[in-house]
């Protein structure tokens, strides 16, 4: 067993012991989370990041109201514990199914649905600090990478520059105990919002022209894609550019992989990249690329209400994004990335981008 493995194992069993103890003293048996609701988060500007705050709840199992939960709450803990000693990995919905079963003597199961199973695992996450992926627990892995990058993977090595049109999909586990690099040859990291333009990029090979790794989410990126990007910056000091929709939705899965997600500000040290810069795509870019306004999309009223609640969080209050935001709303139109082979099909790889980049034309 890796030597982190054995760590997380002891932090985990660390909750046993404790309940062990109380019980042992005739004590009610206690276990307490961190509460993780909107008013126990805020956003630490020296960190750059969405953070739980210190606000505490406790797990009593001698609580009718909390009996349920408690015993929820160990029975996932235990069950972790064991998947580590097997030296498995397993999907949320394989441990849901692993622990779910009547309790004998009565008509009572542990768990009725997956829903209750899952944030028991958010509790365990945010108490002991770590991430679900250290739990040996796997998400679906849904992002691709590019670049000049070897790495080795459970033991394998992988060259990523022979990936092919495909590129490498992302695994939800990159644990530095899992993916391990061994050479990194890339000026800058260009994250990308979708697929389809991630594979304009990767077909145009811009990774190898410009010297850089290219790495899409499919959309709202998931925690693979995020903690790649993260280690990636924080172990070869690179920056970092995020390539969006010019529309709410698009500028938020940036603001997720700069400084975090409200659902997951328990964890978000470990996810967030605060050194992101938004390339773009944003509303402004139509006049100062000359983009034809019929490829434009009028902003609808999920768009606007999206619009403003943005406007209200904390980190996006500079003046930059106030411009965007209220040109946006005074044009009352909207970008997809697609819309720049208006102006030809290799336009966003061949002048675009590298245009904005040579002139560090970002938004904070």
């Amino acid at each position: 067993m890796a030597g982190r493995d054995k760590e997380v194992q002891k932090k985990l069993e660390s909750i046993g012991e404790a309940i062990y103890r109380q019980i042992d003293k005739s004590q009610n048996p206690t276990y307490e989370v961190p509460v993780r609701t909107l008013n126990n988060v805020f956003f630490d500007k020296k960190s750059g990041t969405i953070k739980l705050g210190d606000k505490v709840s406790e797990r009593q199992f001698l609580n009718v109201a909390h009996s349920k939960k408690f015993m929820q709450t160990l029975l996932v803990a235990s069950e972790i514990r064991n998947v580590i000693e097997q030296q498995a990995t397993v999907s949320i919905r394989d441990l849901y199914y692993a622990l779910k079963h009547t309790i004998e003597g009565t008509n009572e199961n542990t768990f009725e649905e997956q829903s209750e199973s899952d944030p028991c695992i958010e509790d365990i996450e945010a108490s002991l600090d770590l991430l679900r992926e250290e739990l040996h627990l796997a998400a679906s892995a849904k992002g691709i990478i590019a670049g000049d990058v070897q790495l080795r993977d459970g033991g394998v090595n992988i060259d990523l520059t022979k990936m092919g049109s495909g590129g490498w999909s992302v695994p939800s586990n990159v644990e530095p105990d899992r993916i391990e690099f061994k050479k990194v040859n890339a000026e800058y990291i260009l994250f990308i919002e979708k697929d389809a333009v991630w594979r304009r990029f990767n077909e145009d090979q811009f990774w190898k022209k410009q010297k850089c790794i290219i790495l899409t989410g499919r959309g709202q990126p998931g925690r693979g894609e995020r903690r790649m990007a993260q280690r990636l910056v924080k172990e070869f000091k690179l920056p970092i550019y995020v390539l969006t929709d010019a529309d709410p939705w698009g500028m938020y899965i940036y603001s997720v992989i700069k400084q975090g997600s409200i659902s997951l500000s328990y964890s978000e040290e470990k996810l967030a990249t605060p050194s992101a810069q938004f390339i773009g795509l944003t509303t402004m870019d139509v006049e100062k690329f000359k983009i034809p306004k019929e490829v434009t999309i009028k902003l609808n009223q999920l768009d606007v209400k999206r619009l403003k609640e943005m406007e209200g969080y904390e980190w996006f209050q500079k003046k930059e994004w106030k411009q965007e935001f209220n040109n946006m709303r005074e044009k009352a139109y909207k970008l997809e990335l697609e819309a720049l082979s208006k102006k030809g099909i290799r336009f966003i790889t061949e002048t675009y981008v590298p245009k904005k980049i040579k002139e560090e034309d970002f938004l904070p």
